[in-house]
């Protein structure tokens, strides 16, 4: 047993992701307001896991997800397919007026001074309707799993997606797998439908069946109800704040192993300064620092998730596998869209300290 965590050697799929499926539009550095043109990326915050994990580390991943048969449905599906991930759809039938309909976010990238805005259409969104009981997990996981994951996101949906996310978790479970859960606390989602008070409530039911928490110290506060520090790290990039939590969040939850999150400190649109984190079963790893050129930011904790991920299933010290994740996210932040177009040669480069010379 390593990282406390019984992870299974072989099956037929190392992970699957339970989450929803969007289009992101994407006008690049002008406002929406006076947008032309738009590049559409496919995401969600549990599938770019997936995603990532398949096509940049080369494992057999699947996405549990709501399809819509429409034109966007049959993007986002064609999206899917081509990052390799195997898909299992609960399918709906879309009236050809107001949906059900597949989530569109609208994300500028901003540019230097001006920050980023991002914005949601998740009116009838047909993973909001996904309920318990839609699918067959044992056929999903017939020929064995070895990780499972899912994410606040999904959760924050509406009152029916957190009974998928938990009925989804047992079953991983009693199949042998472990599993994760990125907290992604969203209080726009959450405020839609109970705020708060409920999202504390949802999230508390999710956890109790969760292995790897990944959040940074707003998450756990925000998500999990555990108390932050009371003096105010003096940089994003202080690791005292995030470990002083980590006991809190053990007490609460004993059966957590590990629990990591990405660090950076924001000093314009394009340049930040990045790290990650994590507490492996006691064991404290600190990822190095960079300065990143960010060309796209969304996805990047994703990015770590995924990199580290692929650490822990492939048998890595846990440094090397926070770094793998680390060096994974920094590189994502390279690309526009919200999933990889790194190769895993380059995420070892760059954990191993890899520079930015020419490759010939």
């Amino acid at each position: 047993m390593k990282y406390g965590l019984n992870i299974r050697t072989e099956a037929a799929l190392d992970l699957v992701s339970a989450g929803a499926l969007i289009h992101r539009l994407d006008p690049g550095i002008l406002p929406f307001r006076k947008a032309l043109t738009c590049h559409i990326h496919v995401s969600g915050g549990e599938f770019n896991v997936a995603a990532n994990l398949a096509d940049c580390f080369g494992m057999q991943t699947g996405i549990v997800s709501a399809m819509v048969d429409y034109p966007i449905g049959d993007l986002i599906a064609e999206r899917v397919k081509a990052m390799g991930v195997r898909a299992f759809y609960k399918r709906f039938k879309h009236n050809g007026v107001n949906g059900p309909n597949m989530a569109a976010v609208y994300s500028d990238r901003g540019h230097g001074v001006r920050a980023p805005v991002v914005f949601y259409n998740r009116a009838n969104e047909a993973a909001a309707q996904l309920k318990a009981g839609d699918f067959d997990w044992a056929s999903i996981f017939a020929g064995g799993l070895r990780w499972f994951h899912s994410g606040g996101i999904f959760a924050a949906l509406s009152p029916t997606t957190s009974d998928v996310i938990i009925e989804g978790m047992k079953a991983a479970k009693a199949a042998g797998a472990v599993v994760s859960l990125d907290l992604n606390y969203r209080a726009k989602l959450w405020n839609v439908w109970g705020g708060h008070e409920r999202a504390l409530e949802v999230i508390g039911r999710i956890v109790e069946n969760v292995d790897v928490l990944v959040g940074n110290e707003e998450d756990l506060q925000m998500g999990l109800g555990i108390k932050g520090p009371e003096v105010e790290s003096k940089s994003k990039l202080d690791t005292n704040a995030f470990f002083s939590m980590i006991d809190a969040v053990v007490k609460k939850h004993p059966q957590i192993k590990i629990v990591a999150t990405t660090l950076r400190e924001v000093h314009s649109t394009n340049r930040h300064t990045w790290s990650a984190v994590a507490w492996v079963n006691g064991e404290k790893c600190c990822a190095p620092t960079c300065e990143l050129d960010v060309l796209d930011r969304v996805g990047g904790g994703d990015g770590f998730a995924s990199g580290l991920i692929y650490g822990l299933l492939s048998g890595e010290t846990a440094e090397e596998a926070v770094k793998l994740g680390w060096a994974h996210g920094a590189l994502l932040t390279t690309f526009p869209g919200d999933t990889t177009m790194a190769s895993l040669d380059q995420v070892r480069a760059f954990a191993k300290g890899g520079s930015a010379r020419i490759q010939r």
